[in-house]
């Protein structure tokens, strides 16, 4: 038996001297060294007691040894879950509990805040920072240099990504090694990934777009990144001139455009700019291309499926659009209440079936029914239309899903952290436009009677309990929500009154 994910990806680059990493030091990490060090990791995990089908939780810095840690677990047959680096010590105690993780790697700067948690859950914590130094490189230094790949199936769990619903608990995704491998095979084919290609990568890699898109894609080209640690338009603009495709989010974009050395000399050389996680603004897209000769193309995805739609390689990559649906991939737009196919041109709720879509929320069986139906379509939670030319157009979010600079906030587990505030009796969050971050967080607060709410403690409050980007940019004290005749606050309304609130940036 073979392992379908790890020979795609890795398997074939065994003693490759070919570049994989292009790293910030000037250092090249050809594909051959790379898959070795995996074997290294795939061997200490095995050390540690993780044996196939088990979880490993990571919290880790950007860096190639983080990288290999998937590559490691892929190898093993260990199911992958990476955590956002800027979940607190809280937040992580969830997911690590949830999962049944046997094992938790971060960073050695977090390793006296999670050594409680990892301890409650009955895991093992090691450490790996973003200087691929800590105690799981060093037990990794004493590990074979080979590993015996672990047969699986694509049908076997590969990663839990974990999202959310606006209520509830977040929601462990499965992804199989079906639904990872398959997107990378068409999407390399659909945007004509290489060997020869060198995608400029400065995405984070706890999440489907800097994971599981722009690096299963070019692993299985055969292609090079240039592996930034993070975005910074200096660094962007240095790297451009050595890259030949780019992915990222639109704040990417704009603070580019923000850049006068960012003009169509600079990025001459450039195939394709792909962007996603949020919404586009039109003003960006004719920007771009006014300014670089360039038309970003636009993608749809989401955790639980990977990409879904894409906007044509060739062909008129339309603003305010995400393209058709991708080879092998179902969509349809239904209706809401009765789950009944709508007509071209009528919103409704966007569903999609492909090989692509999840296995099911990890022992959440009532999530999966209600969200996955018996014959393969899953229901997204965004709202949307299929125009007259075919192209998808998504229009809003069922669940009031905010996406702020690329990164999902889920409106209730933010309200949960602020109705414990003093002197508050209940509060609402909301997305609003923001100039640079596409959407912004806003917190609305209804005082307890005769209280007055001191908003800086508020602000000091929850610092502690949820990560810097859910965090409210603005607060606001409100006498009372606005509701409809069946109790509903009505959030629309909210967004309507404080949609200029950051319209100056």
């Amino acid at each position: 038996m073979t392992n379908p994910l790890y020979d795609a990806l890795f398997g074939i680059h065994v003693g490759s001297d070919a570049p994989f990493l292009h790293l910030p030091d000037g250092s090249t990490l050809s594909h051959g060294a790379f898959v070795a060090l995996a074997a290294r990791f795939a061997a200490t995990l095995t050390a540690q007691g993780l044996a196939p089908g088990d979880r490993l939780a990571v919290q880790v810095e950007k860096s190639p040894e983080a990288l290999a840690v998937y590559a490691a677990c892929v190898q093993a047959g260990i199911v992958f879950l990476p955590l956002n680096t800027a979940y607190t010590p809280a937040e992580v105690s969830y997911f690590v509990g949830n999962s049944g993780a046997k094992l938790v790697l971060c960073d050695p700067r977090a390793e006296a805040g999670l050594t409680p948690v990892a301890a409650e859950a009955g895991a093992t914590l090691l450490t790996l920072g973003a200087d691929g130094q800590g105690s799981f490189a060093e037990a990794a230094a004493q590990a074979p240099a080979e590993f015996e790949t672990v047969p699986r199936t694509r049908e076997d769990l590969a990663a839990f990504l974990y999202t959310s619903g606006t209520t509830g608990r977040s929601k462990g995704a499965m992804l199989s090694q079906e639904n990872l491998l398959s997107n990378a095979e068409v999407l390399i084919d659909f945007w004509r990934f290489t060997a020869e290609d060198t995608l400029l990568h400065a995405l984070p890699i706890f999440h489907t777009h800097g994971l599981f898109v722009a690096t299963n894609i070019t692993l299985l080209a055969g292609g090079a990144m240039i592996f930034l640690p993070k975005f910074d338009t200096d660094a962007m603009i240095a790297a451009l001139p050595r890259a030949t495709s780019m992915m990222g989010v639109p704040t990417f974009y704009t603070r580019l455009l923000g850049d006068a050395r960012f003009d169509k000399e600079l990025v001459s050389h450039m195939r394709l700019f792909v962007s996603g996680s949020a919404p586009l603004l039109a003003e960006t897209h004719r920007e771009f291309e006014d300014r670089t000769g360039h038309r970003i193309l636009e993608r749809y995805g989401m955790t639980e499926t990977n990409m879904n739609t894409s906007n044509p390689y060739d062909g008129a990559r339309r603003a305010g659009t995400v393209g058709h649906p991708l080879p092998g991939i179902e969509l349809k737009i239904t209706d809401p209440e009765t789950g009944a196919e709508l007509a071209q041109g009528e919103i409704g709720q966007i569903e999609v079936r492909g090989p692509n879509v999840f296995q099911g929320y990890w022992q959440m069986p009532e999530k999966t029914a209600a969200e996955l139906r018996a014959d393969g379509f899953f229901i997204t939670g965004d709202l949307g239309l299929i125009d007259d030319q075919g192209y998808v157009q998504i229009v809003g979010r069922g669940k009031d899903l905010i996406i702020s600079g690329g990164y999902n906030i889920y409106p209730k587990e933010v309200e949960l952290a602020l109705d414990q505030a003093p002197g508050v009796l209940e509060s609402a969050v909301i997305g609003v436009p923001h100039p640079d971050f596409g959407e912004s967080v806003v917190g609305v607060l209804v005082p307890k009677g005769g209280a007055e709410i001191d908003l800086e403690a508020v602000a000091d409050q929850i610092t502690g309990e949820l990560a810097r980007f859910k965090q409210p940019r603005k607060l606001v004290v409100m006498e009372a929500l606005p509701r409809n005749t069946m109790g509903k606050v009505q959030k629309n309304v909210l967004r309507d009154q404080f949609a200029e609130t950051f319209a100056a940036g």
